[in-house]
């Protein structure tokens, strides 16, 4: 249950003065429908109105509030466009005030003829005459105090004006109730930040424009709150999954030297590292719940697979889940190529496999016939029964939420945790990889294995596309096989497809039936079998759109050209280049750009020609881009942050998790006077599963 305390933060915005049925709706757009919403949407910059200067002072437009007398009304006739205008006047000079589309009466009434008013709003001066449009505020000399010294600027929405907005975030702070402390005294000391409430009411009603940073001392006091209630949430997952029995499984050796024997090529550092860590984790009484970062092409399977054969050795079974059918089949094909010879029977069962052959494969599985299954989310299925499944690898992890671990773990025996390995080719910068998988223990493969060649990477201007083709001719002439990726087109399914057809008719027209088209739209069937066309070398160019990027896997294909590359994320971009270089011959990326290319954009494209390392990648990606970017908003997996940004505030990340981790240690109840307060921190920033995990555990 919430605590009484938070109830009027959780009230809706309706019952704020001022607020009705349409402004409300107006709210919830941009912020949300609860006052909490509110007290999150943070002010982006300050209106200062402090100046007062005479009228004869002013010499450059400004923000300024004067006393003024009200002279001679001009009314425009009434169907004309012409703007009322008011002239008024102070001892030194002369002003006019601007009015379009006024009602007349009311504007009388505002400024009556002879009377002395303050005005404020921005000051132009337009033909050597001084004007204000519409201003901000019109009160009578003893009213002064309804103009603020300083406003603060709201993001806004339709229907919603700039000052309306400020009066009503204005009455949502004023709702708003101190909380008890749940900082540690000496943190908050060091750092010089204020209270809970102090910062709010700072945040909202700054003083001055350094007050409305994300760096201010207000503003990064809050967003250390949140983010701290980020790491607890996920400690408190994490602790409560390590309470989780387990199976101790060893290496018995059999199965594991064999494979490392007949393998062609010896493991990197980063990959016998990484398999050192997750045999730790697999001996222990609790489950494994371990994230394995890979480069592209920095040898994940094998991993996997030596982690899976532990599984196996111990007489369990392993499963691997793929979030395509295409993934699903080349892994299959990888892990029987490997396994040659070492009398482990693997099986793969996608959504296609129906009736008889279907039924033989789950009679198989729950017999303990089959050791490793490979599948699509089809693996976990009512009617998909284990005999043993003790060990579950999830590949693409962003791909699958925290609900598939859960479906996956009740598969396994009941009472007994199970050992999950995720992994993900996607390079995650370490701050991100705290927020998204901090629930995890994480090992990182950040070595090449040896013999694989750097891709010449080349930056060209779309506007030689002739050229280009000229050069696809020839390197298809040498026996190369090329992927042509279509661009994004603001994420867009419809015109992506319409680039892509596009293209593939273009190409069509110069090689024949020699080309191939993927996309997104397609059945997985067709998408298969145009796949298998590309790999088998009965097509020389396959064109698609990002549909290639994950875990497709075609040695011969050495060139990939890519269009619109400044409409890509870096690290997109190097996970599509990530699909060439994987055999013997030397392999080529084509970024072609479009017109003329942003700074930022540019500054992309040139990482991309300096390193290949995806880490580095990620890192700069994350500061060009932001978060919600690097991993791709759509699956991200991102937390929602309301008031942290990860860009600004990824220095406190660490801070929080350590802060986190050590609480839970001493007080794994959240029992004491700080522990209980740290729950209300939990409920405020709606992580509140970490108390029903607490409650629960």
């Amino acid at each position: 249950m919430r605590p009484e305390i938070l109830y009027p933060f959780f009230a809706e915005t309706g019952s704020l003065q001022g607020v009705g049925p349409r402004i409300a709706a107006s709210l919830e757009k941009v912020a949300g429908n609860r006052i909490l919403d509110l007290l999150w949407h943070m002010p982006v910059d300050i209106i200062d109105r402090r100046a007062g200067p005479h009228l004869a002072d002013i010499k450059f437009e400004q923000i300024a509030t004067i006393e003024i007398t009200v002279g001679k009304h001009d009314v425009a006739p009434a169907k004309s466009r012409k703007p009322y205008r008011v002239w008024c006047h102070d001892d030194t000079g002369k002003i006019q005030l601007i009015f379009f589309h006024p009602r007349r009466d009311y504007i009388g009434k505002l400024l009556p003829e002879g009377e002395k008013r303050l005005i404020s709003g921005k000051i132009e001066i337009y033909n050597n005459q001084l004007q204000m449009s519409h201003p901000d505020y019109i009160v009578p000399l003893q009213n002064r105090d309804e103009i603020p010294d300083i406003e603060p600027v709201y993001p806004l929405t339709a229907g919603i004006s700039g000052k309306v907005m400020a009066r009503i975030i204005g009455e949502a702070v004023k709702k708003a109730v101190p909380l008890p402390e749940w900082m540690d005294q000496s943190l908050i000391n060091r750092e010089g930040w204020p209270g809970w409430i102090e910062a709010l009411k700072i945040a909202h009603h700054p003083r001055n424009a350094e007050q409305v940073t994300p760096n201010s001392t207000a503003r990064t006091r809050l967003a250390y709150d949140e983010i701290l209630a980020n790491q607890l949430a996920l400690e408190i997952v994490r602790k409560q999954t390590k309470k989780k029995k387990g199976r101790i499984q060893k290496v018995r050796g059999t199965l594991i030297d064999k494979l490392l024997k007949q393998l062609p090529y010896s493991l990197t550092g980063a990959q016998v590292r990484s398999f050192d860590e997750i045999k730790k984790d697999m001996e222990q009484p609790s489950a494994m719940v371990r994230l394995l970062q890979g480069d592209v092409g920095s040898g994940k399977t094998v991993v996997a697979l030596l982690a899976m054969l532990i599984a196996v050795e111990n007489g369990t079974q392993a499963a691997i889940l793929a979030p395509t059918e295409i993934l699903a089949r080349q892994h299959y094909k990888t892990l029987n190529e490997m396994t040659d010879g070492l009398g482990v029977k693997i099986a793969i069962l996608t959504g296609r496999d129906k009736g008889k052959s279907r039924q033989a494969l789950l009679d198989d599985l729950v017999s303990g016939e089959i050791d490793i299954l490979i599948g699509t989310h089809a693996i976990f299925q009512k009617d998909v029964i284990y005999k043993n499944l003790s060990m579950a690898v999830i590949d693409e992890q962003h791909r699958f939420g925290v609900e598939q671990r859960i479906n996956l773990f009740s598969k396994g025996e009941e009472g007994i945790g199970m050992d999950i390995l995720a992994m993900t080719a996607t390079p995650i910068p370490r701050t991100l990889t705290l927020t998204v998988y901090g629930d995890m223990d994480v090992s990182r493969l950040d070595e090449k294995p040896p013999g694989r060649k750097p891709v010449d990477t080349r930056v060209m201007a779309l506007s030689k596309i002739d050229d280009v083709v000229m050069a696809a001719k020839r390197a298809i002439n040498n026996g190369a096989r090329i992927y042509w990726v279509c661009p994004l087109v603001e994420e867009s399914e419809v015109l992506d497809l319409a680039a892509a057809e596009e293209r593939y008719r273009h190409l069509c027209q110069i090689f024949g039936d020699k080309v191939g088209l993927v996309h997104g739209k397609m059945k997985v069937r067709e998408k298969d079998d145009v796949m298998a066309r590309f790999a088998a070398g009965e097509l020389d160019i396959l064109v698609a759109t990002t549909v290639i990027e994950v875990g497709v896997d075609v040695p011969e294909a050495t060139v990939m050209i890519i269009e619109h590359a400044e409409r890509f994320g870096l690290s997109q971009l190097h996970q599509l280049r990530g699909r060439v270089g994987r055999g013997a011959d030397k392999s080529s990326c084509l970024l072609l750009y479009g017109a003329a290319l942003s700074g930022n954009a540019k500054a992309r494209l040139n990482i991309m020609r300096e390193t290949e390392d995806g880490f580095i990648i990620a890192e700069e990606d994350l500061k060009l881009r932001g978060a919600g970017e690097v991993l791709g908003t759509r699956q991200s997996g991102l937390p929602k942050f309301r008031v942290a940004s990860l860009e600004d505030h990824h220095a406190l990340i660490s801070l929080a998790r350590n802060d986190a981790r050590l609480t839970l240690e001493h007080d794994p109840d959240l029992s004491s006077e700080r522990g209980k307060n740290l729950r209300i921190l939990l409920y405020l920033f709606e992580r509140d599963e970490g108390v029903k995990y607490l409650k629960s555990g």
